[in-house]
């Protein structure tokens, strides 16, 4: 995996150039995600997200969204991330104005052996519209080459598109522009086959944006990020057809507690697990407009009411014990004695470290696969002025030690490795905690 501490430069190559990305939440810290599609193709998770960037001087808008290409990025287990690359630039599409640095949230549906993608944003040609619209760009593989079409799609004003296939074969696309609207879509998933419908039983105040449709055991939701307070928050609505009358029935997400004023997201099952994929803006928490994705798992309520999820750092899937485990994407941490800082606050791509106080502070990072052969080493990325003493233990207080480690004196990153004094096979919790009274910070821990 992408090693979270290479320079920005390198960072940025591999933004380029594709290669792998992080687990947990945000699951991609080498660069801005945001506003995720998630599909899963012949047996794999594809994520389509939008691609934020900072502006600099002629290269966007300065403190608003500037975005000028799409990444696409693919998991087998939701836990190991392979960047592709770019898919889609704007620079390279024959209708894009190819400085609007507008390329908003897109989606991606396969149909009769092709993918297509879609994606909204301005022409260059003011007389196809005044505003954003949205185009289509086409490949045999989920990965691209993608070909754009060399026109947007008629009838189609507005960005967030998102497309849905019913049972019966029909091809729906649905859109935002003040309003939710949605319309039928002709076989060849270039043309509409229906005048747009005004989604108009949903909110009418408050913004409504990025809509996503699924169905499930019959019914049909329509879920959106909302305006209904300060900021966005994700809510659904529910109904018998694609294309309503729909119901509102509730919040899938609270606004965000730290004020990130945007949300969007999608739904997916996925070996007969729900999840939803969403942003917030953890490597950017001054500027709300470089988002990064975030997973976590969702529920239905037996009345197939959806269960309101709680962002967590941990995120889903297991971690294997032999690769670098970051401490800093809890799943608990102590009220008093630990915290969570950036590595570099120049470099925010580099991650996170959890820092430890005093003899208070603890950690515990649920989900870690251990496997069935004994392992015999931990090693931690660690510093500590004064020295310490750091302890690990799998399933809690009354857990098993697995080791307990002495911190040398240095003021620089070491890897520090001690052997284990037990093992347990399987998949656990692990609990790290300072057992001494000066500080000590871990960047990661890993198993052999």
């Amino acid at each position: 995996m992408l090693n979270r501490r290479l320079p920005y430069i390198l960072g940025a190559l591999a933004c380029l150039c594709g290669g792998a990305a992080q687990a947990q939440n945000p699951i991609v810290t080498n660069q801005f995600t945001a506003d995720p599609t998630a599909r899963a193709f012949n047996g794999r998770v594809y994520v389509y997200p939008s691609h934020d960037i900072r502006a600099t001087p002629g290269h966007g808008r300065a403190g608003w969204f500037v975005m000028e290409d799409y990444h696409v990025f693919s998991s087998a287990n939701l836990t190991e991330w392979t960047d592709h690359g770019v898919i889609v630039t704007q620079n390279k599409v024959p209708w894009v104005k190819p400085d609007s640095y507008s390329m908003w949230a897109p989606d991606c549906m396969f149909r009769n052996g092709k993918y297509y993608f879609y994606f909204p944003t301005t022409p260059r040609d003011t007389t196809i519209s005044k505003g954003f619209t949205v185009g289509v760009a086409v490949s045999d593989k989920p990965t691209g080459p993608f070909v754009p079409q060399p026109l947007p799609i008629k009838g189609v004003r507005g960005i967030d598109p998102n497309v849905f296939i019913d049972k019966d074969g029909q091809a729906y696309l649905y859109w935002s522009q003040g309003n939710i609207y949605g319309a039928k879509l002709k076989e060849n998933m270039l043309e509409l086959a229906s005048e747009p419908k005004t989604l108009g039983e949903l909110p009418t105040k408050g913004l409504k944006e990025g809509p996503y449709l699924f169905e499930r055991n019959g019914t049909y939701y329509l879920t959106y990020p909302h305006v209904e307070n300060k900021t966005e928050r994700l809510e659904y609505a529910t109904s018998t057809s694609p294309l309503g009358l729909f119901t509102v029935k509730g919040v899938i997400m609270d606004e965000s507690p730290t004020g990130c004023w945007t949300n969007h997201h999608s739904l997916l099952e996925f070996k007969n697990q729900w999840y939803l994929f969403y942003h917030h803006n953890d490597l950017s928490p001054a500027f709300d407009k470089n988002r990064s994705v975030r997973i976590d798992s969702l529920f239905f309520k037996p009345d197939g009411s959806i269960q309101k999820v709680i962002p967590t750092l941990r995120g889903v899937g297991l971690t294997d014990a032999k690769q670098k485990i970051q401490l800093d994407r809890y799943s608990r941490l102590s009220s008093s004695g630990a915290n969570i800082a950036f590595l570099d606050t120049a470099n925010k791509f580099q991650g996170w470290k959890t820092v430890f106080a005093n003899n208070q502070g603890w950690v515990q990072y649920n989900g870690v696969a251990f496997g069935k052969q004994a392992l015999k080493t931990v090693t931690l990325r660690t510093m500590a002025a004064a020295g310490a003493t750091v302890q690990l233990r799998a399933d809690g207080a009354t857990g098993p030690v697995l080791a307990q480690v002495t911190v040398p004196k240095g003021s620089q990153w070491q890897e520090i490795k001690a052997p284990l004094s037990a093992f347990k096979p399987g998949t656990h919790t692990l609990v790290v905690s300072s057992k001494t009274n000066t500080p000590v910070e871990i960047d990661w821990v890993k198993f052999e």
